[in-house]
């Protein structure tokens, strides 16, 4: 298995996080003259006015304790739109909007700001945007290979004068199984720039505009558009087995198509860059050095310092809904990387799960500053049925972390529970549901 490189030692990445916190950024608005549940009470701006429940859990001593519940249309489709940096696909994936709300509520520019299950890298990136310090870590070694060429994002012409140097009729492999996929000629041309990546990588040479290329053609692999270098197939945030692809090539009647790749690189690339004024270029120069993206299991990060932490904001894998080494087959073979091999925290059983993330909490507990926050985020699962935030709850406090609220970003047209009071108007995973918890 090919794992993404090391480029500092672990000592060497503890001394190089000690300038991250006298890191200045240019100021914000102050979001903090009021306590985050007061600026949450008051919240109306997209026309309704905050609701406000209770959620009983058990506390530690076995009695019932009760916290507050907020719900509202917090971040909408309405809004304006997040930055084209992130418009990479990853499957149960969050929108930026998220953590933008905690990060810009609960943190100031220089803070460190991290995610323990980093997927796509949503959070680093937004965190980055917003000049605080972008910490993140992933059992699965894609997320590093998604996230870090976007810290540094390069120009386009350089781009496309590194795509003239790379040679396309070299091939690694062509397995037949992927002319299910790829005409001939396109998959003789992925499999040349797969080559050419690994030799990369062998002799140390992979560097940034490697890396950003690499990104992209990841997100490139696969799709339901001319925009990709596949037939049509399901959208990007997954790949569909060889069988599958059959089914659906035979049900539409369909050859794949010979792809201009390198046209279609430079086109996405084009699209991420799109919203990177210099301002935010010079933002994500100066927090980059200090970023740190980790491939560890969650609850053993020891590369993080204690105390350093000002807000942890993630969505963890939730019991068996996604299956990521499925979904991502293709894209593992790309980089060279057995995905069954990848080692992920996936429990299956709600006991199970809830014994894992309490693990996760004591080292979130650990990195944590006093006063520093985790806004976890667990969504809508089984169609609602069941309610992680109900079983997240102690696992938190067992932590010795405070919960402090949570807080339901409700939709319009959207499907909930009905005890939280919100409309049922259609079936689907339409609720985002964050708990937060406080270092005391």
């Amino acid at each position: 298995m090919i794992r993404p490189e090391r480029r500092r030692s672990r000592q060497q990445r503890a001394v190089d996080l000690q300038p991250a916190f006298e890191f200045h950024a240019p100021a914000q608005p102050a979001l903090k003259s009021r306590s985050i549940e007061q600026q949450i009470k008051a919240f109306c701006e997209f026309g309704q006015p905050t609701r406000q429940l209770t959620t009983p859990f058990p506390n530690s001593g076995h009695h019932s304790a009760e916290i507050p519940t907020f719900v509202n249309e917090f971040w909408t489709a309405r809004q304006r739109q997040a930055n084209a940096l992130h418009e990479v696909s990853y499957r149960a994936c969050f929108k930026p909007q998220l953590p933008r709300f905690f990060i810009e509520r609960l943190t100031q520019p220089g803070d460190i700001v991290y995610d323990p299950f980093m997927g796509r890298g949503t959070t680093p990136i937004e965190a980055a945007l917003l000049g605080r310090i972008p910490f993140g870590n992933d059992a699965n070694p894609l997320s590093i290979i998604m996230t870090r060429p976007r810290l540094r994002p390069p120009q386009l012409s350089d781009v496309e004068a590194r795509l003239k140097t790379i040679p396309l009729d070299v091939p690694a492999d062509m397995p037949d199984d992927l002319l299910t996929f790829y005409h001939p000629d396109t998959l003789r041309a992925i499999s040349s720039m797969k080559n050419y990546f690994r030799e990369r990588r062998l002799t140390g040479a992979l560097d940034v505009l490697d890396e950003w290329i690499q990104l992209v053609a990841l997100n490139r692999l696969t799709g339901h558009s001319n925009g990709f270098f596949s037939v049509y197939t399901l959208p990007p945030n997954q790949a569909v087995s060889v069988k599958s692809q059959r089914k659906i090539n035979e049900r539409r009647q369909q050859v794949p198509p010979q792809r201009p790749i390198v046209r279609i690189l430079l086109k996405k690339t084009r699209q991420l860059l799109g919203d990177l004024t210099p301002k935010l270029r010079g933002t994500l120069a100066r927090v980059a050095d200090h970023a740190l993206l980790l491939t560890e299991q969650a609850a053993a990060t020891s590369s993080i310092p204690s105390d350093s932490v000002a807000l942890a904001l993630t969505s963890p894998p939730f019991l068996d809904i996604v299956q990521y080494a499925t979904d991502n087959w293709l894209r593992c073979w790309f980089l060279g990387i057995e995905a069954n091999s990848v080692q992920l925290t996936v429990p299956r059983k709600i006991e199970d799960w809830q014994r894992s993330m309490t693990a996760v909490f004591r080292e979130l507990h650990r990195v944590l500053k006093p006063g520093g926050h985790v806004a976890f985020e667990v969504g809508e699962v089984h169609g609602g049925k069941t309610k992680l935030e109900e079983t997240v709850l102690p696992c938190g406090a067992a932590s010795g972390l405070e919960p402090r609220l949570i807080l339901i970003n409700d939709q319009k047209f959207t499907k909930t529970a009905n005890c939280w009071g919100v409309d049922n108007m259609s079936k689907g995973t339409n609720t985002n549901r964050i708990v937060l918890f406080r270092k005391i």
